[in-house]
């Protein structure tokens, strides 16, 4: 009798292990139709261009400054010359100093701007998956699986844009290219 129960027993355990379903989607096709997402790339190259900017007029200035420095340090005393050439090396170790800090704050900034679209799309992936009676879904672009069987795991992208009430047909944010600067005319 125990013999019987037992081999009952793993005739059944290999078929629960086989009644479970496995989703995946992939986030690169989410992320970019997602209305705060295109809002987040707007609001970072805001600040990069004001970055950018400031690193500008800073480098503006110096070479300014050096240029002056060069033509006028033949006929600078020994001491104004130390001076400025100490003035000099500062401004630009302030300058290098700049740009490192604005490249740290960029990426806060991104991370900052990314985490709640990453939240928010996670969120939907959980409720689509639940609602499905899924086992386990992968997100396909930051999970390193090197085989997924397509006839084995069904695809939840749609359905996950679908719970997010992203149309299916939505096209991807695309970043608005700076049209050319008009040519200045000459001041007469």
């Amino acid at each position: 009798m125990l013999k019987k129960l037992a081999l009952v027993i793993m005739l059944i355990a290999p078929m629960s292990i086989f009644a479970q379903k496995f989703g995946y989607f992939k986030s690169e096709a989410i992320i970019p139709v997602m209305p705060e997402y295109a809002k987040s790339q707007n609001d970072i190259e805001a600040l990069r261009k004001q970055y950018e900017d400031e690193i500008k007029r800073a480098s503006d200035e110096f070479s300014k400054k050096f240029a002056a420095f060069q033509k006028e340090q033949k006929s600078l005393p020994q001491n104004i010359l130390e001076r400025r050439q100490k003035e000099l090396q500062d401004l630009q170790e302030k300058a290098m100093q700049f740009q490192q800090d604005a490249q740290q704050q960029l990426e806060k900034a991104y991370r900052d701007m990314m985490t709640p679209i990453y939240e928010k799309m996670e969120k939907a992936a959980k409720t689509v998956s639940k609602a499905g009676g899924y086992t386990m879904v992968f997100d396909m672009n930051r999970t390193d699986i090197p085989y997924v069987d397509e006839a084995q795991v069904k695809d939840i992208t749609n359905d996950i844009k679908t719970n997010m009430g992203i149309s299916l047909t939505a096209a991807p944010y695309v970043p608005q290219t700076p049209a050319p600067a008009a040519p200045v005319a000459p001041v007469k």
